[in-house]
């Protein structure tokens, strides 16, 4: 596991470094130039538009960036990925996930990338299964087939509320994560339980008809409610920028907090300002899945954005402790909340 994630590190390392020669050499390194009188913003998001994604939807069309001095563009990642792109400075922004970013922290020469902004404050993912056929706690897993991706922490985060719950690890029949249609996949027996987040395949099964079970994994051990998605910044423009980045931020929390109030409106933001098609004909799931994300935005917090320093640093202790990265995270890696209003 410790070398696997030792492999990511180094791919990222390497593609941000690609990204950077590229920059030097096109002279287009985006580094918060000015545009006439706004500064220009580059945020690349981490997959294609979703409701994690409304409130910087809303604060393009609403205007609150300009209002704020910035001109923003924002892009879809490369295949190397969106941390990359920021630590090459290819982008001051990008959204991100506490659990893929420590990859980038444990390398040699970690990525100049620091999270600045939770953009949910709870991790809502867990496991969506068939309803009653046992799997509505982890323990429920053995003997049922779970689509995985492979990845380390995603198993160990498994074995973990597994063993925990009781179970054998051992008794989950793991097979390939080909899966594009939750609900489809289960409704056709082609797996038994699938990795998802609430807010979109959990909502996008209620609307197709399917009855499910599901649990979160926060609910089985708090360690597991680390940040998922978090926005990341360049830790140079950060440094040579501050003001500029405490308005992109504030505008940011315009945008979000304009889309708690708002949800249906803001959904039609989001298909609206999605131009990669990916949410064409989609308007019925996004209302939904609005209406449930936007309480999920700040929770309980009262500012807009803040990462709690505990359960940041207790999950990356858990990844040490568990094997999974390479060296220790002393605890305040990798983010900060200096920039909030």
């Amino acid at each position: 596991m410790k070398s696997t994630l030792k492999k990511l590190g180094a791919l990222l390392l390497c593609a941000a470094m690609l990204f950077s020669m590229a920059a030097c050499a096109g002279d287009q390194t985006n580094s918060g130039q000015s545009s006439g009188d706004l500064t220009e913003i580059t945020l690349s998001l981490d997959w294609t538009p979703n409701t994690n994604h409304t409130g910087i939807y809303v604060a393009l069309a609403k205007g609150y960036f300009e209002e704020a001095g910035l001109s923003v563009t924002v892009v879809q990642p490369p295949e190397t990925g969106a941390a990359a792109m920021c630590a090459a400075g290819q982008a001051q922004f990008a959204v991100e996930a506490q659990d893929t970013l420590a990859a980038a922290f444990v390398t040699d020469e970690p990525l100049g990338v620091t999270a600045v902004a939770a953009l949910l404050q709870h991790n809502t993912s867990g496991i969506i299964s068939r309803a009653g056929e046992g799997m509505d706690r982890p323990k429920g897993l053995e003997n049922h087939t779970y689509s995985t991706w492979d990845s380390p922490i995603e198993l160990a985060t498994l074995r973990a509320v597994v063993e925990r719950d009781g179970g054998d690890f051992d008794k989950v029949n793991l097979i390939p994560n080909t899966i594009t249609d939750e609900a489809g996949a289960l409704r056709e027996h082609l797996t038994d339980a699938i990795w998802v987040f609430y807010g979109w395949g959990c909502i996008a099964a209620e609307l197709s008809g399917l009855d499910f079970d599901y649990f979160n994994f926060r609910d089985i051990d708090p360690v597991f409610d680390y940040y998922t998605p978090v926005l990341i910044a360049n830790n140079t423009f950060l440094e040579e920028h501050p003001d500029e980045t405490r308005a992109f931020l504030d505008a940011l929390r315009r945008g979000y907090e304009y889309a708690i109030d708002n949800p249906e409106e803001a959904a039609q933001i989001l298909v609206d300002g999605d131009t990669t098609g990916s949410l064409r004909d989609s308007l019925e799931l996004v209302t939904e899945s609005q209406k449930w994300i936007s309480e999920q935005y700040k929770a309980e917090v009262k500012q807009w954005g803040y990462i709690d320093p505990a359960r940041w640093d207790a999950f990356y202790a858990w990844l040490w402790d568990n094997g999974l990265v390479e060296k220790e995270l002393p605890a305040g890696t990798g983010y900060t909340n200096a920039y909030l209003s």
